[in-house]
């Protein structure tokens, strides 16, 4: 039952944030059940009983499909597209499939053996996947479009948002994933040269979602000297809030493991410069804000008289959100258009402008949940599946497996 809407539960059983369990009726009155735990520990029940099995599907259509990105969505569109026998290639740049579960997901919230594990079995079903595949030349992107009868770009929403103050310039300023990414490469066993190390460091996080609750967790485990993260917006309430009745999700105070685990947390904070001293970061100057709704709805931040601030900083890492895929290389040399937000604009299939090919998850979506992400790839796949075959025995969002006449 689990698999029957889920492709990869031991994914989203330690990664998820779990709205659903904000909706749960026990909620009304009592703590909700724990459905991401209970998730995660069916799927690994299931694994040490050897219940989850290679299913290679009994028949093949002939088609091929090259699925770009190997992130949660690239891999849920693959192993479904496969499940309807066509021939499905994942091309990854980096050198280890896995996309962001891979590079940026901490390994204290996800030991890599997870990911290795969903892949073999998806290699045993008969996906090929290829690593170290930039396909975002000309000349490459070219022949995916010739060797390929479908194509489906699930590229993520990697563009990182930017803080344009004074003193961006300065060295110790750096980019979330490029802290988190590095970090993976060197759990794994990689050798990385001029290594982002918070030992012994004045660390300054800032942003408050869940990249930056991976920044902190990171940081106090190199061994931080001291760990602050900034949140712009004010501290929600540690309860669910009158108006945000269940079953709505409330803004209301969340703890990651990281923030248990140490460092400081401030709120309606608006940092306004990088300090530096011979080139080198050595303090943030913040002001504090107060937030109203502008003309339009949208939040308005205003400066609070004499709140002027100025914390000691050694490095600071920047984690304020994605703002849509690299707009370089494969999109460019498709000639896909982008919508106004600067991500992939799809029709209602899926497909982009350009003939046979087809968008899923962040790079369409924007940045959102890794069940986003997987409910993408499948309703991505069950358009393409029709694409190619005229009709399709693919669930769009749930329900069992049919197989095809």
């Amino acid at each position: 039952r689990l698999l029957a809407t889920n492709n990869f539960p031991e994914f989203t059983g330690r990664l998820c944030p779990a709205p659903c369990e904000e909706s749960c009726c026990l909620g009304i009155n009592e703590p909700a059940v724990t459905i991401e735990q209970i998730e995660k520990e069916i799927i690994e029940r299931a694994f040490s009983k050897g219940w989850i099995r290679p299913e290679p599907p009994p028949l093949r259509t002939g088609k091929r499909v090259a699925v770009i990105g190997s992130g949660p969505s690239g891999l849920a569109c693959a192993q479904q597209l496969n499940r309807a026998g066509h021939l499905v290639s994942v091309f990854e740049r980096a050198d280890k499939v896995g996309g962001i579960l891979r590079y940026g997901i901490p390994d204290f919230k996800m030991e890599k053996s997870v990911i290795d594990r969903r892949i073999s079995i998806m290699e045993q079903e008969g996906i090929n996947f290829f690593v170290n595949s930039d396909v975002g030349g000309k000349s490459e992107a070219e022949k995916i479009l010739r060797d390929f009868d479908a194509v489906v770009l699930a590229i993520g929403s990697t563009r990182p948002r930017d803080l344009n103050i004074p003193g961006r310039n300065l060295k110790g300023i750096h980019f979330a994933m490029e802290f988190l990414c590095q970090q993976n490469r060197i759990n794994s066993g990689a050798k990385e040269d001029n290594c982002i190390s918070a030992k012994d460091k004045n660390v300054i996080v800032i942003g408050g979602g869940d990249t930056g609750s991976d920044c902190v967790g990171t940081s106090i485990r190199q061994g931080a000297r001291s760990v602050v993260n900034f949140e712009l917006f004010p501290q929600p309430p540690k309860d669910r809030p009158a108006h945000q009745p269940w079953p709505y999700y409330p803004n209301k105070l969340r703890m990651s493991t990281s923030h248990e685990e140490g460092g400081q947390r401030f709120f309606s904070i608006s940092t306004k410069e990088f300090v530096g001293e011979n080139g080198n970061l050595r303090s943030v100057r913040t002001m504090d804000v107060k937030v109203s709704l502008g003309e339009n709805g949208s939040p308005a931040f205003e400066e609070i008289p004499g709140s002027f601030r100025e914390w000691p900083a050694d490095l600071a890492f920047l984690a304020l959100g994605f703002v849509g895929p690299e707009k370089e290389g494969i999109l460019a040399q498709l000639g896909c258009e982008l919508d106004n937000r600067g991500n992939i604009r799809t029709d209602g299939k899926y497909s982009t402008n350009v003939a046979k090919v087809f968008a899923a998850g962040d790079s369409r979506k924007g940045q959102s949940l890794i069940v986003w992400a997987i409910s993408e790839g499948r309703e991505c796949a069950y358009a393409v599946d029709k694409f190619l075959t005229g009709r399709s025995f693919l669930p769009k969002k749930g329900g069992y497996e049919l197989p095809r006449v």
